[in-house]
């Protein structure tokens, strides 16, 4: 029997996506920036979660898809859309109460966890320890803040280990399946962050420019890197998209060159250079087969 040719999505390198996910994170808090100062976090986290949820619907309609899944399918779609909205009201009230590096790199230490469950070799485990070297550098840890801040950070953190678990999980599929089934999600996340960052959010839907702000948001921080994440896991074993995460950081750090000609510090420059030869010495532990089955009986 003929294969089937490969899609437009499958003929690229997992790791481009990425770049593309890291290009559009950062833009987002650029529309935050004009939030903030008129919405509070749990309002600016609605708007997110909403926008993209709307986005989703209309561009999925995910309800077919959903009512099609078996029990352990919508048990992983209505978890993963609890950990989105938990996680993304408890990443910008610790955004608001600590720098963004700080909660960066504690967010990190998830990654790290399901990089080092993964480990097969001491190929490995060197290019996760440059890994974390490269991130220490460029993130500048600095443990500044209030212990409600780190609250937030450490919450942020456990729910990002989840969104990954469960993401991958919904990806197990492939990449088309997984898409749908984080459409299906987001509608979730919606009724979590309405349930804790409607009334706060009130005031950006009476200001079209807020508003405006707020869609910039869900579209650059939820659905184009969410999307592009579904599309790496559908191909990728999570160890290794774990440590993959490490590229978000390095990216973060030329754009700033590029777009913003912000030279990097010698010590950016240092951790860009760890992260690189992490990744590029890195290994996956086995073929992709392998890592869909593992990931299958755990459902």
């Amino acid at each position: 029997m003929d294969s089937q040719p490969a899609s437009p999505s499958d003929r690229l390198p997992p790791a481009s996506y990425f770049l593309v996910s890291a290009i559009f994170h950062y833009l987002g808090p650029a529309f935050a920036v004009l939030l903030f100062a008129r919405v509070e976090p749990l309002g600016v986290a609605w708007l997110r979660i909403a926008s993209a949820a709307l986005i989703f619907v209309a561009w999925r309609r995910p309800w077919r898809h959903f009512l099609q899944q078996g029990a352990a399918a919508r048990w992983n779609i209505l978890a993963l859309g609890l950990v989105l909205g938990c996680m993304n009201a408890c990443f910008y009230l610790a955004i608001d109460r600590l720098p963004l590096a700080t909660v960066g790199a504690i967010e990190f230490l998830g990654p790290i966890a399901l990089a080092l469950a993964g480990l097969r070799n001491q190929r490995n485990t060197v290019a996760l320890a440059l890994v974390i070297a490269g991130v220490w550098y460029l993130t500048h840890l600095r443990l500044a803040g209030t212990p409600l801040g780190f609250a937030f950070a450490f919450a942020n953190c456990a729910l990002f280990t989840l969104y990954i678990v469960l993401g991958h999980r919904a990806a197990a599929d492939g990449s088309g399946t997984g898409i749908d089934r984080l459409a299906a999600a987001m509608p979730v996340a919606l009724v979590v962050a309405t349930l804790i960052g409607f009334r706060p959010a009130l005031p950006a839907l009476a200001d079209p420019r807020l508003l405006a702000a707020g869609i910039g948001v869900g579209v650059t921080s939820s659905v184009i890197p969410y999307v592009c994440d579904q599309l790496a896991m559908a191909r990728l074993p999570r160890a290794t998209f774990a440590l993959l995460l490490a590229l978000l950081p390095a990216t973060a750090c030329l754009i700033g060159v590029v777009v913003l000609h912000q030279l990097p510090t010698r010590l950016e420059t240092i951790g860009i250079a760890l992260v690189a030869a992490g990744i590029a010495i890195h290994r996956e532990a086995g073929p992709m087969r392998q890592g869909r089955s593992r990931i299958t009986t755990t459902r």
